[in-house]
Parts: structure tokens; C-alpha cells; sequence
């Protein structure tokens, strides 16, 4: 955590991606739950909708001319500065076919991208924030392993902390309300 010039830390901030195709949907009920109970005081909160700030198809230009991605703009431009401005982001992703949705799988593919904007200096912007996940299931939580999985993969390639992960259980939109397990551990989720 930065340091502000009068000695006081700098306030975090916290980065919601809701990749959910449904807007209050189970997922999104059970971050912003989290979000109201547990986070530390004076934090910032901005809310994105991965789905109202859609990108196109990733293109991997790696091997092509100088391997350098153009500056972006757009939807693209709005995402890479909301994630470089915050201290910690918090995947809000329900679990599709095991894995993130794909807008949010998207939005991580981007992130090959912007290693190689020119000036944009990514993973060191990276570099010590927390990478958090709250995810809403039907069935056993084990089904959410590859989704952790990726999430813990790629804080641990970014340098960054893993917070951890917030699972609910649900189907219906709402059924998350009545997973006591859950809501007790939204009330002190990002606390620790």
C-alpha cells in the first residue's frame, strides 16, 4: 500500500468486475453483501458490468511486427484504467461450465495485452494488489475448483496477493439469501 505525503496509508480500492449475464443476480447479491459488511474502513468501491463494456475478440499479436499492442481505447481504455487504479479486484463470477464467464475470461485475456502497450508498464502496476473472487454455484462447492484455480494462478503470476474466495450457493435469482453459510462469511469476507 502507497503512502500519501502526510503519512496516512492511501485508501484502497476496490475494483467489482461483474461478469454475471444477469444484472442482481445471485453472484451480484452476495458480493455487494460483502462489499456493505466487510470492507475495511475509508475503501473506495467502483462497479463495473463486464457485459456493458464489451470487448472484441482477443487478437494475439505477440509474434507480429514488434510484438507491441496499439494504445487502447473504448471499453478497453475504461477497463485497463479502472484496474490500474485499484488496490485490489474483485471478480464477481458466477460459475459457468466450471470455469469464469466468458466475459470475464475476456477481460484476463486483454491482460496479455496490456504487458505490451508501450508506457502502460502492467504488471508493475499490478504488483502487490489482491485478486479476490465471489462466485455462486448450484451444487457442491469442489465444482468452483478450476475457476479458484485460474484466479489463484494468475495473482500468483502477477505478483499480486490472493485474498480468497467467496462461495454462495444458488439457482434461482435470490436463492443466495437463504445460504446462511454464505452470508455469515460475506459479513467478514474482505476484512481479513
Amino acid at each position: 500500500m502507497t503512502e500519501q505525503s502526510s503519512g496516512a496509508a492511501a485508501p484502497r480500492r476496490f475494483l467489482f468486475l461483474d461478469a454475471s449475464s444477469r444484472v442482481g443476480g445471485n453472484t451480484e447479491q452476495l458480493a455487494r453483501l460483502a462489499a456493505e459488511s466487510s470492507l475495511p474502513e475509508g475503501a473506495e468501491q467502483h462497479w463495473l458490468r463486464l457485459d456493458e463494456h464489451p470487448l472484441p475478440p482477443f487478437q494475439d499479436l505477440r509474434h507480429t511486427g514488434d510484438g507491441s499492442y496499439p494504445e487502447p481505447v473504448g471499453h478497453e481504455r475504461t477497463l485497463l484504467e479502472a484496474t490500474l487504479a485499484a488496490t485490489d479486484v474483485v471478480f464477481v463470477a458466477p460459475l459457468y461450465w466450471y470455469t469464469l464467464p466468458t466475459s470475464a475470461k475476456l477481460y484476463l485475456d486483454y491482460w496479455s495485452a496490456w504487458f505490451r502497450v508501450p508506457g502502460v508498464e502492467f504488471r508493475a502496476g499490478m504488483r502487490g494488489g489482491t485478486l479476490w473472487d465471489v462466485t455462486v454455484l448450484a451444487g457442491a462447492e469442489e465444482l468452483a475448483g478450476p475457476l479458484i484455480g485460474t484466479l489463484k494462478l494468475t495473482a500468483d503470476y502477477m505478483g499480486m496477493r490472493w485474498g480468497g474466495a467467496l462461495i454462495g450457493n444458488g439457482t434461482r435469482p435470490g436463492d443466495v439469501l437463504n445460504d446462511d453459510r454464505a452470508l455469515v462469511a460475506a459479513k467478514s469476507f474482505f476484512a481479513g
